[in-house]
C-alpha cells in the first residue's frame, strides 16, 4: 500500500471542536476513518441517542488520530479513553488534547487487547478500528461484551461484510445484532448491539 496518498490531516466534524485538524501520522496501518464514514456513523448514533453525549462513556481502541474519540468529545460525551500503542501517533494525540485542553480525554499507551480486560468501569460506546490484516476482530468483540454497559453499542470497521449470514462473519458475530451497517470504498462498517437486548 502506498503511503503517498495517506491525508496529512483530518477534521472533526461536529461540536464545539468542529473543523479542529488532527494530524495523521506516517504509520503503516494508519487509516484515518474517512470523513463520509465517520458522518454516516455519528448521524447515526445521534439517531439513537437522542442526540444526547452528556452522559456517555466511550472507548476508542486504536485511537490513531483520534477522529473517532475526539469526534465524540467534541460533541459531548462524558469521557473518551483512548488507547493507542504507537508512540508517534499518541504524541500527536497528546499535543491535540493539550491543544484543545481536552480534559475529558484520557490517554492509555499500550496494546489494545493487553488493556481492555484492565480498564476500569463499563462504556456506552466503543470504538474498534483495528488493522485489517491482524485479524482481530474475532478476539476483541467478545472482550467487549465484558466492557460495556447493558445497552452499550460498538462501532467496528473491517475489510469484510458484517453479514452474519456469511460463514466467514458468522463466528465472530456471534453474540452480537447489526443494527446498522454500510459500506464506502473498501471499508466496511457497522454499529453492533449484544444479542438479546
Amino acid at each position: 500500500m502506498s503511503t503517498s496518498r495517506r491525508p496529512h490531516q483530518v477534521r472533526i466534524i461536529a461540536g464545539q471542536w468542529k473543523r479542529t485538524p488532527l494530524p495523521v501520522a506516517a504509520i503503516d496501518g494508519l487509516r484515518p476513518t474517512p470523513d463520509r464514514v465517520r458522518e454516516t456513523l455519528f448521524n447515526w448514533l445521534e439517531h439513537l441517542q437522542l442526540r444526547r453525549w452528556d452522559n456517555r462513556r466511550c472507548l476508542d481502541l486504536f485511537a490513531g488520530t483520534g477522529a473517532l474519540g475526539f469526534e465524540a468529545a467534541s460533541r459531548g460525551a462524558a469521557e473518551v479513553v483512548m488507547v493507542e500503542s504507537h508512540p508517534a501517533a499518541l504524541k500527536n494525540l497528546q499535543a491535540v488534547c493539550d491543544k484543545l485542553q481536552a480534559h475529558q480525554v484520557l490517554l492509555r499507551r499500550g496494546d489494545a487487547a493487553h488493556l481492555l480486560p484492565t480498564l476500569a468501569g463499563k462504556f456506552d460506546l466503543i470504538f474498534l478500528d483495528p488493522p485489517y490484516q491482524q485479524r482481530q476482530l474475532p478476539t476483541l468483540l467478545p472482550a467487549c461484551l465484558q466492557r460495556l454497559n447493558p445497552e452499550g453499542l460498538v462501532y467496528a470497521e473491517s475489510d469484510q461484510p458484517f453479514d452474519p449470514a456469511s460463514p466467514d462473519a458468522r463466528e465472530w458475530l456471534s453474540g452480537w445484532q447489526v443494527i446498522r451497517a454500510d459500506k464506502a470504498g473498501q471499508v466496511y462498517f457497522a454499529l453492533l448491539r449484544p444479542a438479546g437486548v
